[in-house]
């Protein structure tokens, strides 16, 4: 494999991980909307634009997803989608070690078999 093709996953996993981990801080931190009413929503979407987690998160993965566009111009979809999974492992380990958030046995047996499948495809 290439090193432009390695890096540019690197990027899209690190990416989209980072961007999800931030706009989740960032949401947690603004609630959730007081009810389902257009005005309950435009208020907490108006929250919602004003944390800085969120704007952290966005272009976070707006770059994400150009290393995907980059990804999938240089491999096959067959390696890249597959290998994009790993942002699974770095949003458990994201999950518990920068949000704090308890992560069950079952999801780490889950992150186990993801490593495995990206394994295989990678090889083969």
């Amino acid at each position: 494999m290439y090193v432009h093709v390695i890096v540019a996953l690197a990027v899209l996993i690190l990416g989209s991980t980072g961007g999800e981990i931030a706009i989740t801080h960032g949401m947690k931190s603004v609630g959730e909307p007081a009810r389902l009413r257009p005005a309950a929503v435009l208020q907490f979407l108006g929250r919602a634009v004003r944390n800085g987690w969120f704007w952290t998160g966005v272009p976070l993965m707006a770059l994400s997803f150009c290393a995907l566009l980059l990804l999938l111009s240089w491999a096959p979809i067959s390696l890249v989608i597959p290998a994009s999974a790993l942002s699974y492992v770095a949003g458990t380990l994201g999950a518990k070690f920068i949000l704090g958030e308890d992560v069950s046995t079952a999801r780490w047996a889950g992150v186990i078999l993801v490593c495995i499948g990206v394994a295989l495809v990678a090889a083969g």
